[in-house]
């Protein structure tokens, strides 16, 4: 599977959300079909708006009604509790393109101390438990 399989048509990259890295029942991402097994999935509001089967692109930044109330309520969500914007990723993926993005947030997310990929829903690496305020300090060091 190639890394930009795994970015969500609302900005989300799948590769660092915790029901991929997990090693039990992992998700394949929301770019699948069916999403089996994965309700969530299924039933996301963004992934079944009809406004977003008109785009080429398949991603909420092309669509009329960008950003949309669900978006706006999506990222808010992860901005307080995660510190990532979906709303910036598109803009990102829009400005930048899809190979840029997915390479971008690869070394974002891939800790510096031990090389894993960091889960957006932990604070810490799940393999050598660096908080991800560490990583970020060290990132900006070097």
């Amino acid at each position: 599977m190639n890394k930009t399989d795994l970015i969500a048509a609302c900005g989300m990259n799948c590769g660092i959300c915790l029901a991929h890295l997990r090693e039990k029942n992992r998700c394949g991402g929301c770019r699948i079909n069916p999403a089996v097994n994965f309700r969530s999935i299924d039933r996301c509001i963004i992934r079944n708006c009809n406004y977003l089967k008109e785009t080429t692109s398949g991603f909420c930044y092309e669509c009329e009604k960008y950003p949309c109330k669900r978006l706006k309520q999506l990222d808010k969500r992860y901005r307080t509790r995660y510190g990532m914007s979906m709303i910036d990723n598109l803009n990102s993926i829009k400005s930048h393109g899809l190979e840029w993005f997915a390479e971008s947030e690869d070394l974002r997310w891939t800790c510096r101390n031990c090389g894993a990929t960091i889960c957006v829903h932990r604070e810490n690496c799940q393999e050598c438990g660096k908080t991800r305020i560490d990583l970020a300090n060290r990132r900006n060091v070097g």
